[in-house]
């Protein structure tokens, strides 16, 4: 059903109920008015045939001859005019007048005009005392004015109600109707073009002007916040697709190799059952740095992933300090005889995800540790966190071989590694997938004294107690190709 229908039929069974409901409270103030009249009346004539009416019970009390009574009995009627008249004295009562029969029982008092209803008629009746200064002068006159006046009008006034509650319904819903029907319109207008919006077909978005219709105008913009949100969910769920069909396709690639070369070394051990003790074990422990590698490979996609996937919301306030603190005690664990000294500033805060910078500082570490290391020695780490200005610097020194100037611009790159190298290839590119999140920069520095490498990290503090909030990148695609921010300070060199 439109809506002008049922703003019709709503107006239509409401406006009878309200003429109803109104000529109801007409009908009370007229009866009311009616009554207030004939009030008035009644006491005038009781002050008008009051004299009279003492004299007539004079006459009576003092035996006085019957014409002289009849005569003040007529002078009490006609003074009375159109209000009947009942006189009950002490010893003899004199009606006249249009009033109920003698048999109907009076009220014990109307000193105020009260309504008697007797054979199926109403009356108005008033009733005062009449005292005289001689004993035996004493009665109540009682005064009757019918009704009938009063309850024509009231019918009159009840039916003139009810047909004009007859006509304003149908009157009154087809004119709701028109002007719904018009104040509607810009709810059609805006249909009409909702309608027409089809986001899986056109990137065309609904366009409002300001009608000054309020529910309108905030309908119109809820379905442009929707149909933001739909766009933005719609470019999330593309780019998850694309993600995990770049993780299948990356993993498949990179697996193979060291999934055909575990097959191999099986088949060895398989078809070579008498084969001597140490080829087998060189087989046995191939296939374990096969298994490690093949299981860092995962670890390190999985990552990609959730770096690629992760959320505004996931963002908080993250202690430096303490992400480096603990990143090192494991890598100790891991490495007891490396040596890893650490000076960190502390109280720096960054906005900032807390998994992300752990993976930050895990990957410098492990790849300073790997690399950092020359003829045969255990590896020297430096680590240093300091502030700059308005952000945290974090430096990672070794004493390695070094990267050199051309190669700086590959290292970040996805399964970029040397050739002797354990890892998956995965660790730095890791590292500037989240550089890039947090809004950071990344650069690989000579040490200022020997040989080695430097990587130096920087990230925005946060300022005061309000923080800066993170904006993650609109396009986020470490898993389908290195991103092309991080590529641009990559090269940066002392």
């Amino acid at each position: 059903m439109r809506l002008s229908t049922r703003i019709a039929l709503a107006v239509g069974a409401t406006v009878p109920v309200l003429v109803l409901a109104t000529g109801w409270l007409l009908l009370r103030l007229v009866a009311t008015d009616l009554h207030d009249e004939q009030d008035t009346h009644l006491r005038e004539r009781a002050t008008a045939v009051a004299k009279d009416a003492r004299g007539l019970l004079r006459a009576s009390a003092a035996d006085r001859s019957a014409a002289v009574e009849q005569a003040r009995e007529r002078r009490l009627f006609t003074s009375a005019l159109d209000v009947g008249v009942r006189l009950i004295g002490p010893e003899e009562t004199f009606v006249g007048g249009p009033q109920p029969d003698e048999g109907v029982a009076l009220p014990k008092s109307a000193a105020v005009p009260v309504t008697l209803r007797a054979d199926g008629r109403s009356w108005r009746v008033l009733s005062t005392r009449v005292t005289g200064s001689r004993p035996g002068v004493r009665g109540t006159l009682w005064l009757f004015a019918p009704d009938t006046a009063g309850e024509s009008q009231l019918r009159l006034v009840r039916r003139r109600v009810v047909t004009v509650a007859l006509l304003a319904a149908p009157l009154s819903a087809l004119l709701a109707g028109a002007v719904a029907t018009r104040a509607s319109r810009p709810l059609r207008r805006l249909r009409d073009r909702a309608s027409g919006l089809d986001p899986r077909s056109n990137t065309a978005r609904l366009e409002h002007v300001a009608t000054r219709i309020a529910e309108v105008d905030d309908l119109a913009h809820t379905l442009q916040t929707v149909l933001t949100r739909y766009d933005e969910q719609a470019a999330r769920t593309a780019e998850a697709l694309a993600t995990a069909r770049s993780f299948a396709s990356a993993a498949s690639h990179e697996l193979r190799t060291p999934l055909m070369s575990m097959q191999t070394n099986l088949e060895i051990l398989t078809e070579h059952p008498e084969l001597p003790g140490p080829d087998r074990d060189e087989v046995l422990g191939d296939l374990r740095r096969e298994h490690a590698r093949l299981l860092g490979l995962l670890v390190m996609l999985r990552e990609l992933g959730r770096g690629d996937l992760v959320e505004a919301d996931a963002f908080g306030r993250v202690d430096l300090a303490d992400v480096v603190e603990a990143s090192a005690q494991e890598q100790r664990r891991h490495h007891p005889l490396a040596r890893i000294s650490i000076d960190c500033a502390v109280g720096l805060r960054v906005h900032g995800w807390e998994p992300g910078l752990r993976v930050v500082v895990d990957n410098l570490l492990a790849n300073a540790l790997v690399h950092g290391c020359e003829d045969g020695r255990p590896a020297q780490v430096e680590i240093t966190l300091r502030a700059s200005g308005g952000s945290a610097v974090l430096v990672v020194d070794d004493r390695g071989p070094g990267i050199r100037p051309d190669q700086r611009s590959e290292v970040f790159q996805r399964f970029k590694r040397r050739p002797d190298s354990p890892g998956s290839g995965l660790g730095l590119t890791l590292v500037a997938q989240q550089i890039d999140l947090h809004r950071g920069r990344i650069r690989i520095l000579n040490p200022p004294t020997g040989p080695g490498t430097r990587i130096e990290v920087t990230l925005p503090l946060i300022n005061g107690s309000a923080g800066a909030e993170a904006t993650l990148p609109l396009q986020r695609n470490w898993m389908i190709t290195t991103a092309g921010r991080p590529q641009e300070f990559h090269r940066e060199d002392s």
